[in-house]
């Protein structure tokens, strides 16, 4: 049987690949419809809309290459319904310099499937 941290870690693993293949529409079941973003720049995304239409419009940059989060530490509530992500993200361009900052998830299971519920990123670079 799968642990929630890695069921977390393979769940990250994979929005970072369909970031990567710039396919925001696979991206929805990863997201609690009413999530929460602060982006590195400390924009606020509210819901599950704002955060595709995010998604997509920079996947529409041409120069625009991925995100890559990694993740170093997940904790896990009491129950086990809840989680805490902690890593580092790196953002690539074609034409620009890469940004990289230190990021926290919390997770949530809904109906047997972890789905992130507010992610905050932090530039730092």
């Amino acid at each position: 049987m799968t642990t929630p941290t890695d069921a977390i870690a393979a769940r990250r693993k994979l929005t970072n690949k369909l970031i990567a293949a710039k396919d925001a529409a696979r991206l929805r079941p990863f997201f609690d419809p009413r999530m929460t973003l602060i982006a590195g720049d400390g924009s606020l995304l509210l819901g599950a809309e704002d955060v595709l239409a995010a998604f997509a419009s920079q996947f529409a940059d041409k120069g625009f290459v991925a995100y890559v989060r990694t993740t170093e530490q997940i904790d896990l509530d009491a129950e086990g319904n809840r989680a805490a992500e902690r890593g580092r993200w790196v953002g690539s361009w074609k034409d620009a310099a890469e940004q990289s900052g230190t990021y926290l998830a919390t997770w949530k299971k809904v109906t047997g499937q972890w789905v992130i519920e507010n992610e905050l990123y932090v530039t730092l670079a």
